[in-house]
């Protein structure tokens, strides 16, 4: 695969990037965009599981989650900057099966996750306002999301996130700062330790804070902003840094609202529904408009799931389209500029939005269910491996490749998820 997309330049973008702290940090977006687009309710449901069980012991679990999708962010920042091309287009070099089994996954990724993500929205929404439609609720946001999507553009879809990010600053962290302000005494652990039957909760935090196939949508987000080049790779690697330590930060504060509301009371916390439980423990407390404050930002933390992968998804789906039609093409050509007017942009975010609402009125079918967990359990590490082939290939500059140091901690990655991936699977077929 020789030829290299396009890239657009959005008007104002200069040439040659800022060198000082500040102004760098006025590039800094299309980190937060995807940081944002990854942390839901999932995220949040196992930092409260953790908080309620083992009160803040597992703080470094939190940490070393965010500093693994770091790796993997900055890795295909750094592809993208150091080549010119795509993460698909990498992931391509590794076969057609890659790019087909890519292209299966991203399919049905947008029929299941579609349905989740609303309906999990939809069930903050009820816990906000009892006795209204569930249905209407999750109909309405992947329609939100589709309508800020077809009509907006990546600049306007960033803003959007640092309005929605700036929401769960005030209200998620805001949350954990009254907390701590009116705690007593220390009833839990707060030295890092793995406590007797942590390990599983420790997988799972591992694999949550921001880890989907919408890692994969960065390299289309600094291709819209307009960076163009390896002259980028220090704002590129700030952006990331910025948008982990916040994403992080978020985790942690849900920890801590957990271990001060629920540690030691009894209390359990499983699934989506234990977000609203652990809202009304906080609303006991603080009253009806802390829980109302809390969950708006638990509600931001969704809504920028729907909003992320709409846009993001719909572009690598664009991006596979042009690879499967340039099959057999021998010699380089001028690509066409990705754009969200594209038709297989279009088409991906329509196929999002509405099938997946018939998903909503008549469940999930089983076997759909069973082949997007099994293509899902392998993505992550296939990701890391891609990531460790690209990153260490004459595809990119010396000075641009893997360290050894960086080659271990992606061995470690890949060992970490194979076994995440592989528990997954035996939870599929023998749970």
């Amino acid at each position: 695969m020789e030829e290299k997309i396009e890239r657009l330049e959005p008007q104002g973008t200069p040439n040659n990037p800022p060198n000082n702290l500040k102004g760098k940090l006025k590039f800094v977006g299309p980190g937060f965009v995807v940081a944002a687009t990854g942390v839901g309710a999932g995220d949040f449901v196992m930092a409260s599981i953790a908080g309620t069980s083992f009160g803040l012991t597992l703080l470094w679990v939190i940490v070393v989650g965010a500093f693994i999708k770091f790796v993997l962010t900055e890795g295909i920042g750094r592809w993208y900057l150091a080549s010119g091309k795509t993460i698909l287009e990498g992931w391509h070099l590794a076969g057609w099966w890659a790019t087909i089994y890519f292209g299966a996954y991203l399919v049905l990724m947008g029929l299941i996750y579609g349905s989740a993500i609303t309906g999990t929205c939809a069930m903050i929404m009820v816990a906000m306002f009892p006795g209204t439609s569930f249905s209407l609720w999750a109909i309405s946001s992947g329609i939100a999301g589709f309508l800020l999507v077809w009509f907006g553009r990546y600049q306007i879809l960033e803003g959007l996130m640092k309005i929605l990010i700036g929401i769960m600053f005030v209200s998620i962290i805001g949350s954990a700062i009254i907390i701590l302000a009116n705690a007593g005494s220390v009833e839990y652990g707060i030295v890092p330790s793995i406590p007797e039957g942590s390990f599983f909760k420790i997988l799972g935090i591992l694999g949550g804070v921001g880890a989907s196939i919408t890692l994969t949508s960065y390299s289309y987000w600094i291709y819209a902003k307009g960076w163009r080049n390896r002259q980028w790779m220090s704002i590129m690697k700030l952006d990331v840094s910025v948008a982990y330590i916040v994403t992080g930060m978020f985790a942690i504060s849900v920890m801590i609202i957990a271990a001060e509301l629920l540690f030691g009371s009894g209390v359990t916390i499983s699934g989506n529904d234990g977000l609203v439980g652990l809202a009304d423990a906080y609303g006991e407390r603080f009253g009806n408009i802390a829980r109302w404050i809390f969950l708006i930002g638990v509600w931001g933390a969704i809504f920028t799931s729907i909003v992320g992968p709409w846009h993001g998804m719909s572009y690598l789906f664009t991006d596979f389209v042009r690879i499967v039609k340039n099959k057999g093409r021998k010699a380089p050509g001028k690509e066409k500029p990705i754009t969200e007017k594209d038709t297989a942009f279009r088409f991906y975010l329509f196929w999002i939005t509405f099938p997946p609402m018939l998903l909503l009125l008549f469940k999930q079918p089983v076997a759909i269910v069973l082949i997007y967990g099994a293509l899902g359990a392998a993505f992550m590490p296939i990701l890391a491996a891609v990531l460790l082939f690209l990153l260490n290939s004459k595809q990119i500059d010396k000075a641009d490749r893997n360290t050894k140091v960086k080659n271990t901690i992606f061995g470690l990655i890949i060992l970490l998820y194979l076994y995440l991936g592989g528990s997954e699977l035996f939870e599929m077929i023998f749970g």
